[in-house]
Order: C-alpha cells, then structure tokens, then sequence
C-alpha cells in the first residue's frame, strides 16, 4: 500500500511539472511563446497587474496623465465588473487593457477549460465597457501550464523584465524608487500592481509604489526615456486592439419610434405641468421639483427617514437624453457607466442649485423611482423596494416599456434576469447631497447673496449737491 501511494505521489508530481512548472520555467528561461523584453533605446513599458482599484487606479491615471505616460492595465474581471467606469477611463486616455483572469487564482491550479473561460469571460468585459478586443494576457504570477503554449494565434502572453515586490509595504518608497531607477532603461518591461488585495499583497502598498513612480516618471523624462504601451514596444498596434471610436445608432422599428414620440411628447408635458427644474441646464440629464413627500416611511442607510408630509426633492432623469445614451451605447455596461459620468457631472450642479435655493434647503432629502438602480449607493443614495399597490404595478410597466426602447439589448434585455428589472426607489438625505457635492456651493451661494447685497444703484453713488 506504501508503494501503490509513493508510486501516485511521483506520477502526481511529474504530471504536475509536465503540466506548469516545466512550461513556467521554459517561458521564463528562453521567453518560448511570451514577450518578456522590447528592443527600443528609448522607450520602456510600464504595466499594472491586479486593478482596477477604486482608491489607486484613479490616482495612477492622474499621474501617467501629468508626465504623459502610457501604460498596460492587466485588469482582473471582477474587479472589472464592479468598477467598469474605470476600464472606461483608462481605454479613453489611450491605454491598453490586457487580461489577468477573471479571478487571481494560479493556472497551475485550473483546468484548461477554467483558465479559457476566465480569459474570455474577462475579455467579454474589456470588450462591452471598450468596444475593442484584447489579445493581451498576463497569468497571475505569470506561472503558465502546457495548454498556455497551445494557446489561439491572437493570445499574446505578456511576461516582464523586471519586478520590485512592490506589493509588500515593508519595503518601502525609497528601496522601491531604487530598485526601479536601477532598471530604467529601453526596452523593459516593468512589473508594477495598482491593487493590494490580493494573496500576499498588502492592502496599501500601491500608495508607495506611486510615490516611487512619480520620481521614475520624472527621471525618465530627464533622461528622453518614455513609458509605451505593450504593443507599442512590440512593433504596433494590432488588429484586434483597434481604436475605432465609432459609437453604434441603433435602428428603431416604426412600433419603436412612435413610443419614443409619445414618450418625449409626455415629456414635455410633464414638465409644463409639474414645473421641473434641471440641475445642469447647458446639459439636461437630471430635473427636480420641491414637493410634499405623500407614502409609507422610508428609512436611510445613515438612519435618516423620510415620513409623510416631509418636504423632499423630486428627481427625474431627462428621457431624451437617457435615449440618446441608449441609442449610441455599445452596451449594458457601457450605458451605465455613460450614466455614471453622467450623475457625477449633475450631482455637483444640483447641490448648488439647493444652496441657492431657500425652498430647497428646506428639504429633508432627494427621492425618485428609477428601474436603472444598480450603482446609486456609490453616490450616496439608498435603493429601497417600492411598497406593492397601483403605483408600483404602473411603475413596472412603464418603465420596463422604456427600458425595451432605450437598453441597447432592447426586449432581449426584459427576457434575461427579469427578476432585477424592478423599479425601485433611490432617497439620498439633503445634508449628504450638501456634504458630498456642495462642499464649494454653499460658500459660493453666499458670496452670491452677499454680492447682490452689497450691490448699490448707481444713483446713489452720486453725492447729493446743495
């Protein structure tokens, strides 16, 4: 029985290294089906593994941006997934987005099938939020198995030349800054992580490593030295990895654009009724109207509520606009990140609006009833169920007749996970929409009353004669 389980064990343990470790340790040796090194004497590339970071990725691209820096994003899919704006961010300011698997898990421990289908689960990301394909993949830790070799002609594996162990904060800005000005130079390629979270990594060690980075940038710069992306230091762009920026126009069915007529036509209407007001007028996406709060008790996250008889803001999207994004939307997730954007650019103008507006501050909180109510809480709302009755039945049929017009997935969208396709209602308290966004509009709004004060008619600057 001894020998039967040592006998297993061997087998076990050459299938394994037949399997990874030889294909690892070929690649990393000899650089067989991997690009590890460019050729060029002035220009170098700078790659980040394990993002996108809500906290760091922001801040990374803020700096490439100020030394006018290019860089290669290994993104992992769920973090993808969760922070799609971002993907969006770094695509729009000319970076290329390459693949880290759908999870961070070592392909020494998947099954060729997993490892294809984290690749192209990721890659089905990159491609909804971007539009493009990738070709680019990185394996976490860069261990590859025998299938990696195997892998399509359009897969390329992007390996590196260098690496500071910059996901451990025991190392420090100042070893970090050396390390890597010790490999500054043409051709590299340099390993680096916007993202602490995972195995082994410490959670803020990306903070060092932009601070190491900053210098570098500006050591590189001094030197004529400049950070391209991957496919740059290879010799191109390739085909998969277009830059078309042609947004697609959907085209509608006559059924389609009649409702569209009449949804618009309401619109107006509504409007002139109920005398809405727009946040963002050189721009209309959100509207609002002071009102009387009529319903059951809301409770925030914060632990602020909302009762009946409460004074609120009513928020309203503006449909054409919400048409236009969807008809031009390559898609889902594309359409919420535009949406995102969209919110980030109003909420700051509405917060101003309160802050002039006396009636408004008035106001114990914002409320509205929206299908498209995944990701508010990021702005502060909180997403509550509608209490059953006529109002939401309505809402539900409504809405979800919108929805098939502007989703960019149309009524295929209304037959997969119908289950979410519910309208709920978004509260955000007043003091968090002030607190988040009005940091400058309160003082701006009383600076503008003051001004008014202070202002004179002109008669009376005039000295009275005798």
């Amino acid at each position: 029985m001894t020998n039967l389980l040592q006998s297993i064990l061997l087998w076990l343990l050459y299938i394994s290294s037949f399997y990874a470790f030889i294909p690892s340790v070929v690649s990393r040796l000899f650089g067989f089906r991997v690009f590890r090194r460019g050729k060029s004497e002035t220009e170098f590339s700078l790659t980040f593994d394990d993002g996108p970071d809500p906290e760091y990725t922001p801040r990374l691209l803020d700096l490439l941006r100020q030394y006018e820096a290019k860089a290669t994003f290994f993104v992992v899919g769920e973090h993808a997934a969760r922070h799609p704006e971002l993907i969006q961010r770094i695509h729009e300011e000319g970076h290329l987005l390459g693949i880290h698997n759908y999870i961070h898990k070592t392909n020494w421990l998947m099954r060729p099938r997993t490892v294809k289908n984290q690749i192209q689960r990721t890659g089905q990301i990159i491609q909804e939020v971007t539009g493009v394909k990738t070709c680019y993949y990185r394996p976490p830790w860069g261990i590859m198995n025998l299938f990696d070799f195997f892998s399509k002609k359009d897969r390329r594996i992007i390996l590196w030349s260098s690496m500071f162990e910059d996901w451990r904060s025991s190392v420090g800005v100042e070893k970090l800054t050396e390390r890597m000005l010790k490999e500054l130079r043409g051709g590299e390629v340099m390993l680096l992580h916007d993202r602490g979270t995972t195995l082994g990594a410490d959670a803020h060690a990306p903070e060092h490593m932009l601070q190491a980075l900053e210098v570098v940038l500006r050591e590189a710069n001094r030197q004529q030295l400049h950070s391209v992306r991957i496919d740059t230091l290879m010799g191109g762009v390739t085909v998969s990895e277009s830059k078309s920026t042609i947004q697609p126009q959907t085209q509608l069915s006559l059924w389609k654009r009649v409702v569209v007529a009449l949804w618009l036509g309401w619109e107006k209407l509504f409007h002139w009724l109920y005398h809405l007001h727009t946040a963002s007028p050189e721009d209309p996406m959100l509207h609002y109207r002071s009102r009387v709060y009529h319903g059951a008790l809301v409770e925030m996250d914060d632990g602020h509520v909302i009762r009946n008889g409460d004074p609120v803001i009513e928020l309203h999207f503006d449909n054409k606009k919400l048409f236009d994004l969807g008809m031009t939307s390559r898609s889902s997730m594309h359409l919420a990140i535009r949406m995102i954007r969209a919110m980030e650019q109003q909420l700051p103008d509405l917060a101003r609006q309160v802050a002039l507006e006396p009636e408004l501050r008035s106001a114990k909180a914002l409320y509205g009833v929206s299908m498209i109510n995944r990701g508010p809480e990021k702005f502060g709302f909180t997403v509550r169920e509608l209490a059953p009755g006529p109002f939401s039945f309505a809402s539900k049929v409504y809405l979800k007749l919108l929805l098939s017009v502007i989703h960019p997935a149309g009524t295929k969208r209304l037959k997969q996970r119908s289950e979410q396709l519910v309208p709920k209602m978004i509260a955000m308290p007043l003091d968090v929409l002030l607190d988040r966004y009005g940091q400058h509009a309160l003082v701006a709004a009383t600076a503008e009353q003051s001004s008014e004060e202070l202002l004179v008619p002109e008669q009376d600057l005039v000295p009275e004669r005798n």
